[in-house]
């Protein structure tokens, strides 16, 4: 997911004090969406690296045999793609050592230029734009699946499993949103099937009466949106209030737990189809189930969205600087390139360009109006 692009920033500096006898510190810096629209994602995010920081702490983490403390340093980027890249430059300027983020594609993509050319190492917990690993920068690294495996699933499945025909296609106008969308109607292919009307919005609009009203002349059996939530949930309201009952169907920024409360009445019984980046089956449910518990003893609240794989980024950082006894970029990247590490969110490992192998997608819908998981698959 995804945001203006998709969907927090995030980031991990890691700097280790020096000298004889000197106490190390590693700074982890996390920068998200704390204000705005998506404040909600990117507070979940921000508890989430909090949370993994202070487990490893607590179990004394050590780098080449010396202990070390983690010190967790916290940005918003709103995500908006101006203050992305002025955080970027800020923790490259605080000279850090890694980085976890953005959440949003609009915010990640550009930030990571900077992060590149400061020979940093990026971990993206959240960007799912193809373009982010397509620069090819060997210090680029995602955890869950691409727009192009997102998207291309959630349009087979309308096609194949839905049975639609006419299909309506709205985005937002972001990275995320418009990528998403164009894989989406790249895969919804079929006898019969067309592509009805496209439209877009933009991240932060409250009003679709013109762009709705145009689609319902087209009749369409499902209307396809890429954005996230809080835009998501007003606009099913409208589609209500105006007698559009077509399915609705979305990527990772709008498949959210808020998404109900957002959406109200409006969101329907099994109406609406969504798919999340990541998902775990079998046994792997336990272990997402026990650290959900954790979060909420935690921090009082429940996981929103990408809280497990924020969590799963800084472990996996931690883990290739352990195995190659240092901090530093340079020397750590060659670990994460090659790390096998078994997460909260399943099996962690990279191909040649940085995206996660075999990543898997969960399909959601709303009952009562709280999600609920139809299926994982890969």
């Amino acid at each position: 997911m995804r945001f203006i692009s998709k969907p927090i920033a995030f980031a991990i500096a890691l700097t280790v004090a020096s000298g004889a006898g000197a106490q190390q510190i590693v700074k982890i810096g996390h920068v998200g969406p704390v204000s705005g629209p998506n404040s909600h994602l990117g507070k979940d995010n921000e508890n989430a690296a909090r949370m993994a920081i202070d487990e490893l702490n607590a179990k004394g983490f050590t780098i080449n045999g010396q202990k070390v403390t983690l010190q967790l340093l916290a940005e918003d980027d709103a995500s908006d793609p101006k203050q992305g890249t002025a955080v970027a430059q800020k923790l490259v300027d605080a000279k850090v050592n890694g980085v976890v983020g953005h959440l949003n594609s609009g915010t990640s993509v550009p930030a990571s230029r900077i992060y590149h050319n400061a020979g940093l190492v990026q971990v993206s917990p959240a960007t799912t734009a193809t373009q982010f690993t397509k620069q090819k920068f060997p210090g680029v690294f995602r955890v869950v699946a691409n727009d192009a495996k997102l998207g291309g699933t959630l349009g087979k499945y309308a096609v194949e499993t839905l049975k639609v025909k006419n299909i309506a296609v709205i985005d937002d106008r972001t990275t995320y949103g418009q990528g998403v969308a164009a894989e989406f109607a790249k895969a919804a292919k079929g006898p019969g099937v067309r592509i009805v009307d496209k439209q877009f919005t933009s991240a932060t609009a409250t009003d679709f009466t013109a762009i709705l009203t145009a689609i319902r002349a087209k009749k369409p059996d499902l209307v396809f949106f890429g954005g996230m939530d809080a835009v998501a949930g007003p606009m099913l309201k409208q589609m209500k209030a105006l007698g559009i009952n077509a399915r609705f169907m979305g990527g990772d920024g709008m498949c959210t737990t808020a998404l109900g409360r957002l959406a109200g009445d409006a969101v329907g019984e099994d109406k609406v189809v969504c798919a999340e980046a990541g998902g775990v089956k079998g046994a792997q449910e336990q272990v997402m189930t026990d650290f959900r518990n954790r979060f909420k003893q935690k921090t009082g609240l429940e996981v929103q969205l990408y809280a497990p794989y924020v969590y799963d980024s800084v472990m996996v950082m931690a883990a290739a600087m352990q195995k190659a006894k240092s901090a530093e970029p340079a020397k750590y990247l060659p670990e994460l390139k090659k790390i096998k590490y078994e997460g909260v969110t399943g099996t962690i490992q990279f191909d040649p360009s940085g995206d996660i192998l075999d990543g898997a997608l969960t399909l959601y819908t709303y009952k009562g109006g709280k999600r609920t998981r139809m299926d994982v698959i890969r």
